[in-house]
């Protein structure tokens, strides 16, 4: 089942009995964009009473109620972002307490519906899956895989990086999806010659 970010950030602002909830979706690459993010966020609001948040990002998810009843924001928030099949996304409000009480069942209401409305307007892209691919070649073979990188840099294949001893090493970023093919397409374009250390990494990515 695939998994959407967002193409840009989306925001929504409403007013739920004098409160006020500034809400906002980002996409991210991973946990410490995330907390980049929310460190300007508060930066930007100072006098705001909490910033509630929650993040989809492969293994690095998280979410925080930051000073309201447990379960109440944090969740709630979460909720919608699995909701929309959405993943690499924080999603945050900034509360302004207008001094009446909402309750819990309030609370939870008007945090779903507050990120609800930002991601209303939301354009959801695909997000792909990526890895290394690590291939050792002998140097004569290299420009039979430089010119393979090049026709496949429209699929999302790039250069990471190369090191040269005995034999040229380049490390390959591509789409997992691609993986077990791109091995078997090298291995032929080197007759056989090609060698893959299992030195690869999922990772996620755009």
């Amino acid at each position: 089942m695939p998994t959407y970010t967002l193409a840009a950030t989306v925001e929504a602002d409403i007013e739920i009995r004098k409160s006020r909830f500034l809400a906002l979706a980002v996409p991210v690459a991973d946990r410490n964009a995330a907390m980049s993010v929310l460190a300007s966020l508060r930066a930007q609001h100072p006098t705001a009473t909490h910033v509630c948040w929650a993040l989809l990002a492969g293994g690095e998810s998280g979410m925080s109620d930051d000073g309201e009843p447990s379960g109440t924001a944090g969740r709630p928030i979460l909720e919608v972002l699995r909701h929309h099949d959405l993943d690499g996304v924080l999603a945050a409000v900034v509360r302004y307490y207008g001094g009446v009480k909402l309750g819990a069942g309030g609370l939870v209401r008007a945090y779903t519906d507050a990120i609800a409305a930002a991601l209303k307007s939301a354009q959801r892209i695909e997000r792909i899956a990526y890895a290394t691919l690590a291939v050792e070649i002998d140097y004569a073979d290299e420009p039979r895989v430089r010119r393979w990188l090049d026709q496949s840099a429209q699929d999302g294949c790039s250069l990471q990086e190369t090191a040269y001893g005995a034999s040229a090493r380049l490390v390959i970023r591509l789409p997992a999806s691609m993986r077990d093919a791109a091995r078997d397409t090298l291995r032929d374009a080197t007759h056989g010659r090609a060698q893959f250390p299992e030195q690869e990494d999922d990772e996620h990515g755009r």
